[in-house]
Formats: structure tokens, C-alpha cells, sequence
């Protein structure tokens, strides 16, 4: 194991697990750290400088209440459950990185954190991706990798985030990326293979098998034959599923009615949920997108055009983040209760950290910038599906969002709370050695949330 990361090898707890486990996760991960207190867990009778512009709506739920411009949401409220109060007790460095991998892995930082910041890379040691433990302990599919990502890798080589990965668990359990842009929102592709891509034949497959197979013999990076041959199967297995019908037509987007589109929004964040929605059809155990960022935004913004709204946080969220998230968001809500779905699939949307709750962020003109720094101290996680109660909200923060009020949620009883939903009672997994250590000790289900 890496510098400061150290295997457990107590007895592992069976977890309590769901009667009627779910047959997928889809996680909704709003990257650069979206603002709590303006979107579900508004103070309206804070402070100015602390509640900012927006005003609360009604929702189909009497106890949830939502930024008003998150009104198609709103109608979807008694669907989902809000869970507030939710801090990483100070573990986390309050960078991006950090978060991520926070959040994720529901893990503290290790010291290479602290040292490197934002240029600390993805470690072979690091702690799985909740995902890829979902993905490692569930019955195999078939036809479709255990987890798919999309529409991007966050972020841009050489700064990945770490976090997202299978890390110890082993690379054949890393997710399997399906990439997006927004010039073509309807058309997803691999790092290594186009799916949609004209001329796309068994063949042309084959031979780019032959030449990663090539690559393989020469390689030289990876430390032992196993690790290889643990990469080499995670590859085949990737290049069969690629080939067979039933990939090509879960990928196949045009599939969906104009319509149905049109209600999601077109656009590539969109399109990914809707891929999302498709791939749950597939029974793909754990389906992430991660929100990708629109550059153009990122000067006004003061960030890389996400979340992490550092500078004129009201107009962005106004005018380029809520709406298209309002958009998509509830149609796939909306789609997956239409389709008798939603029971069987947990929905969680999250983010690596909250925003400030009083606004002015030093680093982008204080008050007169009106932007919010990162604030791991206190954020929001919506979770749906699954089993979960609709419309409630979990825990509690104090008058101004700042802090929790009364019991902090840690990110691993979100996370444990996913195990269990999943039907994933045992967390032991074994290491290089063959020596069984637990993929995650602390925390516990929120079995509050569920009917």
C-alpha cells in the first residue's frame, strides 16, 4: 500500500442489506463543488449576505423546498429524499482533488494530499471507487461492463482526479469510459474504440485487439505478470462486450423518440443521463456521470465552467448551470418512474464539496466578485429510488448552512447506505497477497431514508 494509506485486517461487519436490493446505482456527480445553500438547503431568513439572490419554492413535497429556478424539479420532490448536514469532519484539504476522492472513495486523503494539492495523481493504492466496489460485488453482467462512466474523465491529463478508479481492488475492476462532447451530444465513444463511428466493423475490432495486444508485450510499467494479466483480461473483456449486439444497441442513443430528447435537453450532460437511463434497462449494476464543464462559462465563472462557481455565482447558476440541470434531471426522475424503474434503481446526486454559505470569495474581488469558495464543512446529497422514502429531508444544518445542526453524516454512511440499498453486505476483499482486509470500516446505512 502507498504512503500513509494502510489495510485494515479487523473482522469484517456484515452490512444490513435491502429485502429488495436494487438492480443499479446511478450517481450524478455535479463537478467543481455545487452550492448547497442556493439550490435545496436554503436559509431565506438568513442574512442576505448568506441566503444571496434566489428565493424557495414550493415543491410536490411539503417538507422540501427548492430554488426557484429548479421549478421542474420541484414537481419531481416526492420522488427523492435530501440529505443535509453531510461534512468530511475536516479530513479533506478543501481542494479538488481531495474531494473528489473524499466523496468517492469515502476515505480521508492520505498525506500526498496535503503535499501535492490538485497535481496528485491516481495511485495504483488508493481506495476503490464506491462503484467499482458495487461493480466487484455484483453478479457479472453478461453482455455490459459493471461500471460505466460518463461523459468525461475528470479532469484534463495530466491532473485526473483520483478517486474515480478501482485503485487496490485492481484495474479489471476500473469503469469502463464512454466519452461525449457537446458539438455531437448524441455521440459517445471509448478512449480506445469509436462506437458510433462509421465503419465500425467486427474486423476493424479485431485488429486493434491485435495491436493493444502489440502494446501489451512491450509494455513495462506495470510492476509484476499478474498486474498485467489482470489489465490484459479487463481489456478483452472490454473488446468482447464492444462487438456484441446488445452494447451496440444500449450506446445507440438516436433509439430514443426526438420527444423524449427534446425533454432532457439535447445537450451532452443530458444525453449522458439519458444514456444512464438506457444502460439501467441493460442492468449495468453502477452508472456515474460526471457533469462536464462548458469552458465558455469559466471566465465570468472564475473556474473551469462547472460548479465551482468562484466568481458571479447567482448569474452562473441562473443562466447556465440550474436550468440545464433542472432540465435533464427531472426527466430522468420523470423517466424512470414512468417506466417502472425508479423502485429498482438508487439515484444519488452529489458533488466533491458545498460553496461558502456567505458570499464574496477573496480570491475572485470578495463581495463585490459574488462568488462562493469550497466549504467542505457542509453539503447536500440528494438520493432517490432504490427503496428510499421520497420526499423528507435527513439531517439538518444550522440557521446559516454553514455546519450540521445536530448529527453530521459522513460521506461513508452515504456510501454504506448505497452498499446496503445494493444488497452488498460483506466489504472484505482481498490484497496483493492474498490477505483479506475491509474496503470500508466506518460509518453506517442511513436506514432512515428508506419506506
Amino acid at each position: 500500500f502507498g504512503p500513509g494509506v494502510q489495510a485494515s485486517t479487523a473482522p469484517t461487519v456484515k452490512l444490513p442489506v435491502a429485502a429488495k436490493p436494487a438492480k443499479s446505482t446511478v450517481l450524478f456527480f455535479l463537478c467543481g463543488g455545487a452550492s448547497h445553500i442556493d439550490m435545496w438547503n436554503m436559509k431565506p431568513d438568513a442574512p442576505r449576505e448568506y441566503r444571496g439572490d434566489f428565493k424557495p419554492i414550493r415543491t410536490t413535497s411539503p417538507d422540501i423546498h427548492l430554488c426557484e429556478h429548479l421549478p421542474l424539479l420541484a414537481k419531481q420532490a416526492h420522488h427523492f429524499s435530501l440529505v443535509h448536514g453531510v461534512t468530511d469532519g475536516g479530513l479533506a484539504t478543501g481542494d479538488h482533488h481531495a474531494g473528489y476522492y473524499s466523496n468517492l472513495t469515502v476515505h480521508g486523503p492520505d498525506p500526498t494530499f496535503k503535499q501535492q494539492g490538485n497535481d496528485r495523481r491516481p495511485y495504483r493504492e488508493d481506495w476503490p471507487y464506491m462503484g467499482c466496489v458495487v461493480g466487484s460485488k455484483r453478479p457479472l453482467n453478461p453482455n455490459l461492463p459493471q461500471i460505466i462512466s460518463l461523459p468525461h474523465k475528470p479532469s484534463k491529463l495530466p491532473y485526473t482526479r483520483p478517486g474515480q478508479f478501482a485503485g487496490r481492488l485492481g484495474v479489471e475492476h476500473d469503469p469502463f469510459y464512454l466519452i461525449g462532447d457537446f458539438d455531437h451530444p448524441l455521440q459517445f465513444a471509448s478512449p480506445t474504440l469509436t462506437l458510433q463511428g462509421k465503419g465500425m466493423t467486427a474486423a476493424r475490432m479485431e485488429d486493434r485487439r491485435s495491436l493493444l495486444a502489440a502494446f501489451n508485450e512491450a509494455q513495462t510499467e506495470l510492476d509484476t505478470e499478474a498486474e498485467v494479466q489482470s489489465l490484459i483480461r479487463h481489456q478483452e473483456r472490454a473488446f468482447s462486450l464492444l462487438s456484441s449486439s446488445t452494447a451496440a444497441s444500449a450506446f445507440d442513443i438516436t433509439k430514443e423518440s426526438p420527444k423524449l430528447r427534446e425533454r432532457y435537453g439535447n445537450s451532452v450532460n443530458a444525453m449522458s443521463l439519458l444514456m444512464a437511463r438506457r444502460l439501467v434497462e441493460a442492468n449495468v449494476p453502477f452508472v456515474t456521470v460526471f457533469w462536464k464543464e462548458d469552458e465558455s462559462t469559466a471566465g465570468q465563472c472564475k473556474s473551469a465552467g462547472g460548479w465551482d462557481t468562484h466568481g458571479d455565482n447567482f448569474n452562473c447558476l441562473k443562466n447556465y448551470l440550474l436550468p440545464p440541470f433542472d432540465r435533464a434531471f427531472s426527466a430522468f426522475i420523470e423517466d424512470l418512474s414512468s417506466r417502472g424503474l425508479l423502485d429498482e434503481t438508487l439515484v444519488l446526486v452529489t458533488s466533491e464539496m458545498g460553496r461558502t454559505p456567505k458570499v464574496g470569495d477573496r480570491r475572485s474581488g470578495g463581495v463585490k466578485g459574488a462568488g462562493r469558495d469550497h466549504w467542505t464543512a457542509c453539503m447536500s446529497v440528494l438520493m432517490a429510488g432504490g427503496g428510499i422514502k421520497g420526499g423528507q429531508e435527513y439531517g439538518a444544518t444550522d440557521a446559516r448552512a454553514e455546519f450540521p445542526k445536530d448529527n453530521p453524516i459522513r460521506p461513508e454512511d452515504i456510501t454504506k447506505t448505497v452498499y446496503s440499498a445494493m444488497g452488498i453486505g460483506a466489504l472484505g476483499a482481498p490484497d496483493a497477497l492474498g490477505r483479506r482486509y475491509n474496503l470500508l470500516e466506518d460509518g453506517k446505512p442511513l436506514t432512515g431514508l428508506f419506506g
